[in-house]
């Protein structure tokens, strides 16, 4: 069975990044969403194996979602992803859960790397 990414951002060019960097690098199935409403719904549904989540979005944001997801299922991997200066904002994220965290602008060999680690997990 082949295993499952959920990329979770608000800006429709970084999920298509790392959409991209995923299906050619892993050639795993790769799902969307927008929001944090969305993932988490998305999530109950899909159960992927892993989840990319950017921390600011409107509406439902990162955090919230990470909450939302990790009550439904306590084993859920979610990595989030931040701009450099959101270092309170990733801290909160790891004692509510978050497996690992990228920092945005991306650099490949960290998202494959981490995902990597992550998977095989």
């Amino acid at each position: 069975m082949t295993k499952k990414i959920m990329v979770v951002d608000d800006t429709a060019f970084m999920r298509s990044v790392l959409k991209n960097m995923i299906v050619e690098e892993f050639a795993y199935t790769v799902i969307e969403a927008s929001t944090g409403q969305e993932a988490f719904e998305k999530y109950k549904l899909e159960r992927p194996d892993l989840i990319t989540m950017d921390i600011t979005m409107p509406e439902v944001d990162g955090i919230a979602a990470l909450k939302l997801i990790k009550k439904f299922d306590p084993q859920a991997k979610v990595m989030m992803c931040s701009a450099m200066g959101q270092k309170a904002m990733v801290i909160e994220a790891l004692q509510f859960g978050a497996v690992d965290f990228i920092v945005k602008p991306f650099q490949k060999d960290k998202i494959i790397n981490t995902i990597r680690n992550q998977m095989s997990k």
